[in-house]
């Protein structure tokens, strides 16, 4: 059963200025750049603790950490409660308005069936994450995991949190509007967590800061006194709102030769091709949506469009069926494995592969010569999403892109009692 607590949240006080030069974006899409133009904006921008540089850089974290608790740029509430965060973005001239909770939800093995897991995850990832949790004993952002409430209780009283004047509201460089209220009722914080005790939740995005609580959790044989690591940060979400979007995440192919009529003729016994100009590929794409389909680019005015035969679907070795209904899972099956002996322990270490959720990105480094091809693909369906997790499978490292991502740094979690 998911056990849901509220939070005594850290957050930034007035003392650090406005909120929307004190947040960042995920750690991990980060430049070195966008770094440094973060802090510009505010010398206590939380990119100095999320993501920490040189060479005894988690402990710096820590003491930067400490010297803004000490100062008072940062605070600790002094009443639990779960925090409501809304975004409000458009994407291809639609609006869109997504609506979660930030709240602490205790850990639990995957193995429970209690929190379920989308997404293959990397080791090097996770032992820097670990390394920050244990010079920090915080959590600087959150995890974002989707649940399912047919009963609409938490939708209720989200609707009336959200009617209420909020703690703060600001529009970042992307257009993406980031509001958050707090909810301190009792009753309210008593509904969502027994409305949440006999479900399952589906991280979305963030497993490698997940394991690694798991791993911090598990290496603490001698606690320091107050260490609570019994709980993770998470912002929660309800499967069915209606500004749940993924975004596709296309794949680079990098210092590897790429042959389009090898693949074609490696590919032919699975898969019907064409080669279409370029001002089609995204109606091409939209019109297989529902099939398993994706393109290839190699350069030039026109791509390879791939279609999986109708009865050249087969479970993938060792894997379950709902991951072997993926258009990611066919398409490094079938086309990047066999077609291109890019094999799992490549893609794993990126040798050959390289990613983005950006088309125009992924034509532009062919062109420029960076990727000497590029495989774009529709996105993953939620459903899907679901149905993998609940076969205990796991998907290909970067087969979603929830958008938007979550600002790091609106609350905070400490790992103390």
């Amino acid at each position: 059963m998911a056990v849901i607590k509220p939070i005594k949240a850290l957050r930034f006080t007035e003392k650090a200025g406005d909120i929307a030069n004190c947040v960042c974006p995920p750690y991990d899409i980060i430049s070195e750049n966008e770094r440094e133009a973060l802090i510009n904006r505010n010398e206590y921008n939380v990119v100095r603790l999320e993501l920490p540089v040189g060479e005894d850089r988690y402990n710096d974290a820590g003491r930067i950490l400490n010297s803004w608790l000490e100062s008072g740029i940062l605070a600790r509430d002094e009443e639990a409660g779960i925090y409501v965060y809304r975004e409000e973005f458009n994407v291809a001239g639609k609006d869109y308005c997504l609506t979660g909770m930030i709240c602490l939800v205790e850990l639990c093995e995957f193995s429970e069936r209690v929190i379920l897991p989308h997404e293959e995850t990397l080791t090097k990832a996770k032992q820097d994450r670990l390394n920050l949790m244990r010079g920090t004993g915080c959590n600087f952002s959150s995890i974002y995991s989707l649940y399912s409430d047919s009963s609409k209780k938490i939708a209720k009283i989200l609707a009336s949190k959200t009617a209420e004047e909020p703690i703060c509201r600001f529009t970042d460089e992307e257009e993406v509007t980031h509001t958050l209220w707090k909810i301190d009722s009792d009753k309210d914080i008593l509904t969502v967590m027994t409305t949440l005790i006999d479900k399952q939740l589906f991280i979305a995005d963030g497993h490698h800061r997940y394991e690694t609580a798991l791993n911090y959790k598990r290496g603490l044989e001698n606690p320091p006194e107050g260490a609570d690591a019994s709980c993770v940060m998470m912002t929660l979400v309800d499967m069915d709102d209606k500004g749940l979007v993924v975004f596709p995440t296309h794949r680079l192919i990098v210092d590897k030769p790429v042959d389009r009529d090898d693949i074609v003729r490696k590919c032919k016994g699975r898969f019907k091709t064409a080669e279409l100009p370029m001002s089609e590929l995204e109606a091409a794409l939209e019109k297989g949506v529902n099939g398993h389909t994706f393109a290839l680019y190699t350069g030039g005015d026109d791509f390879l469009l791939m279609e999986l035969k109708k009865n050249a679907l087969e479970i993938i070795d060792g894997r379950s069926e709902a991951y072997s209904d993926l258009d990611v899972s066919i398409l490094h099956s079938y086309v990047l494995e066999n077609a291109l002996g890019i094999d799992k322990e490549n893609m794993a270490n990126q040798i050959n592969l390289r990613y983005t959720r950006s088309m125009d990105e992924a034509i532009e480094s062919v062109k420029s010569g960076k990727a000497t091809g590029a495989f774009l693909i529709n996105a993953t369906k939620v459903s899907q999403i679901k149905a993998v997790a609940l076969a205990g499978d796991k998907m290909p490292q970067k087969s979603t892109y929830f958008y938007p991502k979550l600002k790091t740094g609106l609350v905070m979690n400490v790992l103390k009692k």
